[in-house]
């Protein structure tokens, strides 16, 4: 038996004695094709939750690099330069030497005691890493050894000319045991990885061209013996350094000097408080979901280099792709960043890659729609029109005389296959229809009504193609991407390597609503992918590739947000929360709330899980966009191509709304204007009160308002305002508020279900 099947088998039980005797075991969750816990987590009162789902599998912790321990990724927003410091806080910028990772800066090293043991080297005496104050980039650690504790701080600083070279800063501080027989003091040694002639100058270490590598205080001490710094530490004592991950010229003042440590961190708080403050405020009930969306949200601002929105940083994903830097990049926007998103959105359009042009142009066109719509700027698309016009001509005559699809193209970026493309003809239906009503807006009435002749004529070609393509005798019904025959079923999605692919691409096809929301072949590939082992946890599941995985189920939960997406879509907000807790309970490191492109369900050892190459921005995406869709959503319900309909609080934990709790939307951007709500459950006095600002300045059809209360609670009837009739209820605690603008008061009446 491998020691990963062991851990397995350990970790199979011991939730099911934490929490019930009937949960499925771990070993059972995985080999089912279906979503066990997703099921168990429906079942719980009030349905979903961080807390159910976190004791079910160990968080994620390892990667395959030499430095074994996750990194962190540290940087000024926008900033070019990276640095990483390893999670135990045993290193800044250390070497990988695998081919995944890039090699980022001059290591430093950071050992501890006598003995010189690394920083955080045994796992049961460390405490963290955790944030500053739950959120921020300041990453703080605390390591047991000897007869006393070494605490840790690390951060980047976010100010020039140290931004732009990624000038990490450290504090250590050192704190004697309890025992007052035995008062002790710590020791230190910062030794930096480099096959250069590293020397010391006037408190610095400089390399052979005389460059700057790390500034120290006056605390360590040059041991020229072994070439590195050393410190001793009285109980309560600190001693600082600051690592220049890019070198920089001798005349560059200390960022430590003269107290420089607080004052370099009051402006790394300063800078990152202040983004928050430029976008939406959410605030629920649930701390570690605030915490969650402000530490993602700053994480892909740490991501961005320059106008690009990077999938990764320091490693081999350190740069542009089209569908997932289009995700991260919305993300910002549904959040606030309107101005980000018209930086970014200029290599996206520019972005290519052969193979991938019909797939590329549908999610290029997407992000022109989504821009303008919540913008209204005229101006700006029109001057991205150059860009964007090509697309849309690529998409609007590129279609076969034959069959009316697009030429054959990869089933996908990593599987070059050519096949005749349900994501990529589905995406380019979409995006045709989307962009006749953008130029309708625009005013080009004629190009409207040319594209969407097209968009009804290409529907029927796409819906032709698969009634050749769809295996009938499939309950529920399969619906291929490779189309005409060319892909057949798979009796469990992620048993091979081309289901896992099938797995993603089904995701995104559903996304697109080719089929009609709600409708049957719409029902059907969504029940088929939840019966055919597509899910765990609510996250996509993958058969990893015989390689440094220590097992064959994965998870690529990034891939899930237009699943998620076409859940809230439907109204079906349960089964959405599955996969928001689900991802911040598997796809998320505690606490730093650091993701990868995919990561193992079987854990490594008793600490944890693998995961390849975080951070990622675009999983960072999927959270924040669901987050931001269980509490407002702006949709096309009729099917045109435009918004125009709002609704608010539509997907809300019912934990949210338990009695005395609050939850809080600030400034939410939509494409009919700002939305603020202040939702407050009071069961005790038979009420929900929500307060809202709805100053909407674009034409909006229907704006719907929802409580979603305990169980055992319902909603039986809602007044807005002084009004004197009440509003109609539905059975799900909904009320139409189309007619009201301004502040707004709307007062549900609550009582317990009999």
């Amino acid at each position: 038996m491998t020691l990963a099947k062991l851990f397995v088998l350990l970790f199979s039980f011991y939730p099911a004695l934490l929490l019930s005797a009937n949960l499925p075991t771990l070993a059972d969750a995985i080999a089912s094709n279906h979503d066990l816990y997703a099921q168990a987590a429906l079942e719980q009162t009030n349905g979903p939750s961080y807390e159910f789902f976190k004791p079910l599998i160990p968080p994620l912790h390892y990667v395959n690099a030499d430095f074994r321990h996750y990194p962190i990724v540290l940087s000024a927003p926008h900033a070019p330069k990276k640095a990483r410091l390893v999670s135990n806080g045993s290193a800044v910028n250390a070497r990988a030497n695998t081919r995944a990772w890039n090699e980022v800066g001059t290591p430093a090293l950071f050992r501890v005691g006598n003995d010189e043991m690394p920083f955080g080297e045994y796992l049961q005496r460390l405490e963290g890493p955790k944030l500053a104050d739950g959120y921020l980039p300041i990453v703080q650690l605390k390591f047991r050894h000897g007869d006393g504790t070494y605490a840790q701080e690390t951060f980047a600083s976010t100010i020039e000319p140290y931004a732009s070279n990624a000038v990490i800063l450290t504090r250590f501080t050192y704190h004697t045991g309890t025992d007052p027989e035995r008062p002790g003091n710590g020791r230190m040694v910062v030794r930096l990885d480099s096959k250069e002639n590293v020397r010391t100058n006037a408190g610095t270490l400089v390399n052979q061209k005389g460059d700057i590598l790390l500034w120290h205080d006056e605390h360590w001490k040059w041991d020229p013996a072994r070439h590195l710094l050393q410190a001793s530490f009285p109980d309560g004592a600190s001693a600082c350094v600051a690592l220049a991950t890019a070198p920089m010229p001798p005349p560059t003042l200390s960022p430590i000097a003269h107290n420089g440590f607080d004052a370099q961190r009051d402006l790394c708080v300063e800078t990152w408080n202040a983004i928050l403050k430029a976008g939406m405020n959410i605030e629920v009930p649930e701390p570690y979901v605030n915490n969650a969306w402000r530490a993602l949200l700053l994480g892909n601002f740490s991501l961005i280099n320059g106008d690009r929105m990077n999938y990764s940083a320091g490693n081999q994903y350190e740069k542009l792709y089209e569908h997932e830097g289009s995700d991260a990049a919305l993300s910002l926007m549904l959040f606030g960043y309107e101005d980000e998103m018209r930086r970014l959105i200029v290599p996206l359009l520019d972005f290519t890659r052969k193979g991938l042009e019909y797939h590329q142009a549908g999610h290029k066109l997407d992000d022109v729609c989504r821009l303008y719509w919540q913008t209204r700027d005229a101006a700006l698309i029109r001057s991205l029109q150059p860009r964007w016009q090509k697309e849309l001509d690529r998409l609007a005559e590129h279609r076969s005389a034959t069959n009316g699809l697009y030429p054959r193209e990869q089933y996908c970026g990593d599987i070059p296959t050519p096949v005749v493309s349900m994501n990529s003809n589905a995406k380019g239906w979409r995006a045709l229809r989307d962009t006749a009503a953008l130029v309708d807006a625009l005013g080009d009435k004629s190009q409207a009504q040319k594209l969407r002749g097209i968009t009804t004529t290409f529907r029927k070609d796409i819906m032709a193609a698969l009634e050749k393509s769809t295996r009938t005798d499939e309950v529920p019904t399969f619906i291929p991407n490779a189309l005409f025959g060319e892909e057949k079923p798979y009796a469990s999605i992620t048993e091979s390597r081309m289901g896992s692919y099938y797995n993603l691409m089904a995701n995104t096809i559903v996304g697109t609503e080719i089929f009609g929301s709600n409708s049957q072949l719409e029902t059907g590939m969504l029940r088929h992918l939840q019966e055919h082992g597509g899910f765990f946890m609510g996250l996509i599941r993958a058969r990893s590739w015989p390689s440094f995985w220590t097992g064959t189920a994965n998870l690529n939960p990034l891939y899930g947000i237009r699943y998620v997406q076409t859940l809230l879509h439907r109204d079906e907000p349960d089964l959405a929360l599955v996969s928001f807790y689900g991802m911040l309970a598997a796809g998320l490191s505690p606490d730093t709330f650091i993701g990868g492109e995919g990561n193992s369900i079987e854990p490594i050892d008793q600490s944890g899980r693998l995961f390849y190459c975080p951070p990622n921005s675009a999983g960072n995406a999927f959270w924040l966009q669901t987050l931001r869709r269980l509490l407002v959503q702006d949709w096309d319900m009729d099917e045109d191509g435009g918004p125009d309909t709002l609704r608010l609080m539509f997907a809300t934990s019912r934990r949210w709304l338990e009695d005395g709790k609050q939850i809080k939307i600030e400034h939410a951007p939509t494409p009919f204007g700002p939305v603020s709500v202040l939702m407050k459950c009071e069961l005790s006095a038979a009420k929900v009160t929500a307060q809202l600002e709805l100053h909407t300045r674009n034409p909006v059809k229907s704006v719907l308002l929802r409580a979603r209360v305990p169980d055992g609670w319902k909603i039986v009837s809602a007044r807005a305002g002084d009004s004197r009739s009440d509003l109609n209820v539905d059975s799900n605690g909904t009320v139409d508020i189309s007619g009201l603008r301004g502040t707004v008061t709307v007062e549900f009446r609550v009582e317990k279900r009999s």
